[in-house]
């Protein structure tokens, strides 16, 4: 059997055993990779998350191009990539697959066109292309090949335990880094509440960092109504007791399903 029969048969298992974000075709991109053999500098990044073990998203990771990254809205959503054998002969053997967590954005550059290397980088808009960590990209490209191109889709995220809450901010500045989402993997909208306020509408920041402006939620118990990406509607009632410090993390025991 030739490489690209198996490539075909690689794409129809995948299909059937990996659960959608949305409906929708595999799709072409690049993928590169950084960070080194563990992965420990993809730790931190436009997203807002610092340390990825312990925020849910570990060492399967990607900084996203300018397409894909939509300005932090992409933050935390879940992607399966393959190597396109159809395309190269830098995968790795087996065909294997892998699905990483957008954790990080890959900036373009100021550099113009020269031989196979595009205007702005492989990060330039619009070209889809995925900077994944070491350990991710390795499951399936060659060390030396240095880029590959792939297929990729995206699908549910899966989570252990609920979504988090850690609250910054200072002198009714208050900002939430919204942390471990399942389903859709990422927040399209959000509002809090405190014990004695209505719902005050949230927005985003930076990458999954969330802010509003009021001068009454310190020393109130606070919850929290999201929407995810994917149309679900949660509220987390009363996730945030009355003495809640500012640098807190919150966990609760629900999260989305899409």
């Amino acid at each position: 059997m030739g490489k690209h029969f198996l490539h075909q048969l690689l794409v129809v298992v995948l299909a059937l055993f990996i659960s959608p974000a949305r409906s929708g075709d595999w799709l072409p991109a690049t993928a590169t990779f950084y960070g080194g053999a563990n992965g420990s500098d993809t730790m931190g990044g436009a997203c807002g998350y610092s340390d990825l073990y312990e925020q849910g998203y570990g060492v399967n990771n990607a900084a996203l191009s300018t397409a894909l990254f939509n300005d932090g809205a992409s933050c935390g959503q879940c992607y399966a990539i393959i190597c396109d054998s159809s395309k190269t002969g830098s995968c790795k053997p087996g065909n294997n697959w892998v699905v990483v967590s957008a954790t990080n954005f890959c900036p373009p550059n100021d550099l113009p066109a020269v031989g196979d290397f595009p205007a702005g980088g492989w990060c330039g808009p619009p070209r889809p292309h995925f900077d994944m960590s070491q350990p991710a990209w390795e499951n399936i490209g060659i060390y030396s090949a240095g880029i590959i191109p792939v297929l990729y889709q995206r699908v549910k995220c899966w989570k252990s335990d609920g979504v988090r809450f850690t609250i910054a901010g200072f002198n009714g500045f208050y900002m939430v880094l919204i942390t471990n989402v399942a389903g859709s993997g990422s927040i399209q909208s959000m509002a809090v509440k405190g014990t004695n306020t209505d719902w005050i509408p949230m927005y985003r920041n930076w990458g999954a960092n969330w802010h509003c402006l009021s001068g009454g939620l310190v020393g109130q118990g606070l919850s929290f109504a999201l929407v995810s990406t994917g149309g679900q509607n949660l509220v987390f009632k009363d996730v945030v007791p009355a003495w809640w410090q500012f640098g807190q993390t919150y966990t609760t025991y629900q999260n989305f399903d899409y």
